[in-house]
C-alpha cells in the first residue's frame, strides 16, 4: 500500500459510520508495525477524539499481534534465551522498550561478578559473590510493601527499580548465571520460584541415588540468594499442605518460567480488575503450549 492509499484509509477513521471502520481497520492492521509512526503522526496533527481513539486502539492492536507472533517464535526457536523471553512480556506492557537497553543493564551486573570470580571457586563461593554483587552492590531487593503490582514482573521495570518479586528475581538471577556459564536453573515451585544449583558429578557422590537430576542445592534469590536443600523444600510442602511432585525439586525449562511469569500476572490483573489484560495475557499463555 503506498502512501497516497494509507492516508486515504487513515482520513476516513473520523467517519462516525462504523460499518466503514469496520471495513478500514483490517487494512490498516494488516500493515503492521512499518505504518506506526503514520499512525502516530496523525493522531497528533488531529483533534477529533473518535479518530484519535480509533487510531490507539488500532496501533495497541498492531503492537500486541507483533509481541503474540514474536513470543510464539521465541517459544519455538530461541526459548534457551531466558532474557528474550522476560523481555517479551515486558513489551506487551511497555511496547516502545528497547532490548539492547535491558542487556546493557545486564551486563553490567554480569561484568561486576564476572571481575570477582575464578575458577578455583567452589559451587557456594560463587554463589555468595553473585549475592553480594547483585543484592549488596547493585542493591536488588524484594518489593514487599507493593509485592503484588504488576510492575514486579516487568524486567525493565525490576532493572529500574530493582525491586521485585521472587520469579522477576529469579529470572534476573538467572540470566546472569548463564551468561557466566554457571549451571542456575528455574524451580517452577507453587507460592514461590526458586532456583536449583546443578552439579551432577558432585550430587552423585553428596546424595547418591537421590540427588533430583543433579542439583546441589537451591537459592532463594527473593531472600537475597539464600541458599538451602531440599529439607526446606520439604517443609515447605508440608507447610502449605501441597501434593507432593518431583517438578518441585528440579529445574524447569524457560518455557515454563515464563508460562509462570505469565500466570501469576494473570492473577494480579484479576485481583485488579482488569479484564482486557487477562484476555491478552491467556492469549499470550497459549503460545507457549
Amino acid at each position: 500500500m503506498n502512501e497516497k492509499e494509507l492516508q486515504a484509509l487513515v482520513n476516513l477513521l473520523d467517519d462516525p459510520n462504523n460499518e466503514i471502520f469496520e471495513v478500514i481497520q483490517p487494512r490498516l492492521l494488516n500493515q503492521g508495525t512499518e505504518i506506526i509512526p503514520f499512525l502516530e503522526k496523525a493522531w497528533e496533527n488531529s483533534f477529533n477524539e473518535l479518530f484519535q481513539q480509533r487510531i490507539e486502539d488500532i496501533i495497541q492492536k498492531i503492537q500486541f499481534s507483533n509481541t503474540s507472533n514474536a513470543l510464539s517464535n521465541w517459544a519455538n526457536t530461541q526459548s534457551d534465551n531466558l532474557l528474550e523471553g522476560a523481555y517479551l512480556i515486558a513489551k506487551y506492557q511497555y511496547p516502545d522498550i528497547d532490548y539492547d537497553d535491558i542487556l546493557k543493564k545486564i551486563d553490567i551486573i554480569k561484568q561486576d561478578i564476572w571481575l570477582e570470580l575464578n575458577e578455583n571457586l567452589t559451587a557456594l563461593e560463587k554463589i555468595k559473590i553473585i549475592n553480594h554483587i547483585l543484592f549488596e552492590i547493585h542493591g536488588f531487593r524484594r518489593n514487599s510493601t507493593n509485592f503484588y503490582s504488576p510492575q514486579n514482573y516487568y524486567i525493565n521495570n525490576v532493572l529500574e527499580t530493582k525491586k521485585g518479586n521472587p520469579i522477576s528475581l529469579s529470572i534476573i538471577y538467572a540470566v546472569i548465571a548463564h551468561k557466566l556459564n554457571l549451571p542456575i536453573y528455574g524451580i517452577n515451585l507453587p507460592k514461590n520460584f526458586i532456583l536449583a544449583y546443578k552439579d551432577e558429578l558432585v550430587a552423585k557422590h553428596a546424595f547418591e541415588d537421590d540427588n533430583d537430576e543433579g542439583v546441589l542445592f537451591y537459592i532463594n534469590p527473593y531472600n537475597k540468594g539464600a541458599v538451602f536443600g531440599k529439607r526446606e523444600i520439604d517443609f515447605f510442602i508440608k507447610q502449605y499442605k501441597l501434593e507432593y511432585q518431583k517438578s518441585y525439586f528440579t529445574p524447569c525449562s524457560n518455557k515454563e518460567i515464563i508460562k509462570r511469569l505469565i500466570i501469576n500476572l494473570i492473577e494480579t490483573y484479576k485481583n485488579l480488575g482488569y479484564p482486557n489484560k487477562i484476555t491478552d495475557l491467556e492469549i499470550l499463555k497459549k503460545k507457549l503450549d
